[in-house]
């Protein structure tokens, strides 16, 4: 579905991802670790067309993506939830939704997927005429999920999505990002909870200071001493 092939992407003249090559295949959790600074959210920001490449491609379903502006990313289905969700807090619930709901036209189609959005997160119904300013963070993230999904996205994008939750909130995000899966849509996770990421993905990526520098199953990542060292709380 996600081809990136080795590419450099510059803030200013500092360079902060250095010949990165990931996939994402069709129907895949793919989650990418690292520490901060590591270049997990640049990775994501220049899927979705915010910053762009200065060297390699990318290509999603042989469409380069790398050469379009945001917008008609979304419009083909690679849909970006920020990290630290980026609502609109003036607004409420159910028109931060609909400004999720962008790139359709079939306005039943949209109050279909609302309803769904509902299924999955049936508090944002209840505080459906309620600024987003007015609701918790566990409320607020549930609603930047909530706004990416009515997109209707086929690759959905997630940065950091249990930073700043209490333990018990961040088991319920994880907990909707499966069933998010189970319901066919393909993600691609940044997370430094490592040990959670690894435990819902299929494959995982390991970033260092803007390089790629494990790749394998989450199984396997798992169980890597190294990883295990940097990342899941193990000792030396």
């Amino acid at each position: 579905m996600l081809q990136i092939d080795h590419i450099d992407v510059y803030y200013g003249k500092i360079q902060t991802l250095k010949g990165v090559s990931l996939t994402v295949n069709d129907g895949e959790l793919v989650t990418l670790i690292g520490s901060n600074g590591a270049g997990k959210s640049t990775t994501l920001r220049t899927i979705s067309g915010l910053l762009r490449p200065r060297h390699g491609s990318i290509t999603y379903h042989g469409q380069r993506l790398d050469r379009l502006p945001p917008h008609d990313i979304v419009h083909l289905g690679v849909v970006h939830c920020p990290e630290g969700r980026r609502l609109f807090g003036h607004l409420t619930v159910n028109e931060n939704l609909r400004l999720g709901a962008v790139t359709q036209t079939d306005r039943t189609a949209m109050e279909r997927t609302r309803r769904e959005v509902y299924d999955l997160f049936p508090i944002l119904e209840e505080r459906g005429k309620q600024p987003a300013s007015t609701l918790s963070g566990g409320e607020q993230q549930m609603l930047a999920i909530g706004r990416a999904l009515m997109a209707q996205p086929r690759l959905l994008m997630l940065d950091e999505p249990s930073l700043g939750l209490a333990p018990l909130l961040v088991e319920s995000v994880f907990a909707i990002i499966r069933r998010i899966k189970a319901q066919g849509v393909t993600i691609l996770l940044v997370e430094q909870n490592a040990w959670q990421a690894l435990e819902v993905a299929d494959r995982g990526y390991v970033m260092e200071t803007g390089k790629i520098i494990l790749a394998d199953a989450a199984a396997a990542l798992l169980s890597n001493p190294q990883v295990e060292q940097a990342y899941l709380g193990g000792t030396v």
